[in-house]
């Protein structure tokens, strides 16, 4: 492989390497190497052989790659207690999948399920055998824990800063009189003042001062005056429609993963774990002509492409867990045979079982550089509709550095847990 000007190393030409153990994962190794951020995807939030393979590159990236954390889709306060006993910090919890099964917000099965739970058992165990400060972290970079990271200000200025506990409860008041109906607030934002938004504001520029050059105590009360001032603007712009709310998020995840690799120091290095439609660059989609960005091509763009590896699974057939509408239980359901004319069918007639493919070279076949549609399936799926809806049209070698693939797929395996109603998410159905 040759090497660019900027560190990053590409492949000469495609290349394709059937899957059967972790070490056939070489490839795409060699092409990370270089990479300060690698972004592994998932065609749906309920396969377990994403999960399981995603699994296995990660190990690999982690125990001989050094990757300094994995930030994942998920609510900062849930996974900052799934960090604290994965690095076996003081009052972690001895066991990672007691964190997982404390997830409350639908759906709970994208985290609290046994292929997370195996993976931050195995990571518990690899960090300790290393010291606390070469530990390998374990974050959430989404915006919906509004609440949760409000009540964790609390709690820590409750303890470490008395004297601002009133700051941040005029915040906590302004919102008070909407509940936890989120909804409720960014529909009346529309005729009230901005005094929230005010509110936050200040709230984060407090914090923010406070954490400068500080412990992980304040990094974390930092992250959570962060997500307080997102979901904010989360709400606000879900009520207005369009692309804006959908924005907001992945602009908030993105600078969660600047923050975090500024936090974990100079050389640090971070593995994403996300839903293809976040971690695929949006510019190879139809996602730009929509107005859309996402946390991929925003890394492409902050850190440089030879910067950044962006990985996507896809599948042919099988089952998925996912719920038939916003809210409902979850369920194992089929997955049908991809449609013709997709990316997916495509695979299906040229490649082996399970496959990796890293792209790159000059002379590319047609699946890679022109645009087919390719399936995404969030946490809410209607087999139903694989006629007309369920894909992306996509340009795969330009929304991906490799690709995962793997022809049938089994369900993901969830934890029992408890589940309160999840807040509402945009294009596609839950990712």
């Amino acid at each position: 492989m040759p090497v660019c000007a900027g560190g990053g190393r590409v492949a000469a030409r495609m290349l394709v390497q059937r899957l059967g153990a972790p070490s056939d994962f070489d490839p795409l190794l060699e092409r990370a190497r270089d990479a300060r951020i690698v972004m592994i995807g998932e065609a749906s939030h309920g396969t377990h052989d994403y999960y399981r393979l995603r699994e296995q590159l990660t190990r690999r990236l982690v125990a001989e790659q050094g990757f300094s954390f994995v930030a994942v889709e998920g609510d900062w306060p849930d996974c900052e207690r799934v960090h604290r006993s994965v690095t076996a910090a003081p009052g972690g919890l001895a066991d990672p999948q007691a964190a997982l099964q404390r997830f409350e917000r639908w759906p709970t099965w994208m985290w609290a399920n046994e292929e997370v739970a195996r993976f931050c058992r195995w990571l518990r165990a690899w960090n300790l055998e290393h010291p606390p400060q070469g530990r390998t972290g374990f974050h959430g970079l989404d915006v919906y824990s509004l609440w949760e990271s409000m009540q964790a200000i609390f709690d820590y200025l409750g303890e470490e800063d008395p004297t601002s506990l009133e700051a941040a409860q005029e915040a906590y008041r302004c919102f008070e009189p909407y509940g936890r109906r989120v909804e409720e607030y960014g529909a009346a934002s529309r005729f009230v003042s901005a005094r929230c938004e005010e509110e936050v504001v200040a709230l984060l520029a407090r914090t923010r001062e406070r954490a400068a050059g500080g412990d992980a105590d304040r990094f974390s009360a930092w992250q959570n005056a962060a997500v307080v001032a997102g979901a904010e603007r989360y709400y606000r712009a879900m009520v207005a429609g369009g692309p804006e709310s959908w924005n907001v998020r992945d602009i908030h995840m993105a600078d969660t993963l600047d923050r975090l690799l500024d936090f974990h120091g100079p050389g640090s290095r971070g593995i994403v774990w996300a839903h293809n439609t976040h971690v695929g660059d949006a510019r190879a989609t139809d996602m730009a002509a929509g107005g859309m960005v996402n946390v991929g091509q925003l890394a492409r763009e902050r850190h440089g492409a030879d910067d950044v590896v962006l990985v996507g699974f896809g599948g042919y057939r099988g089952t998925v867990v996912a719920a038939p509408r916003w809210g409902s239980p979850a369920e194992s359901m089929v997955v049908p045979a991809a449609r013709p004319g997709s990316v997916e069918r495509r695979l299906h007639e040229l490649l082996p079982e399970r496959a990796v493919l890293v792209f790159g070279g000059p002379d590319q076949p047609g699946w890679v550089t022109d645009e087919h549609d390719h399936r995404a399936i969030g946490v809410v799926y209607d087999p139903s509709f694989e006629s007309w809806g369920n894909y992306v049209p996509t340009r795969l070698g330009e929304r991906y550095d490799a690709f995962v693939w793997c022809d049938d797929t089994t369900a993901l395996h969830p934890l029992p847990a408890l589940s309160a109603f999840g807040e509402l998410e945009t294009y596609p159905a839950g990712v």
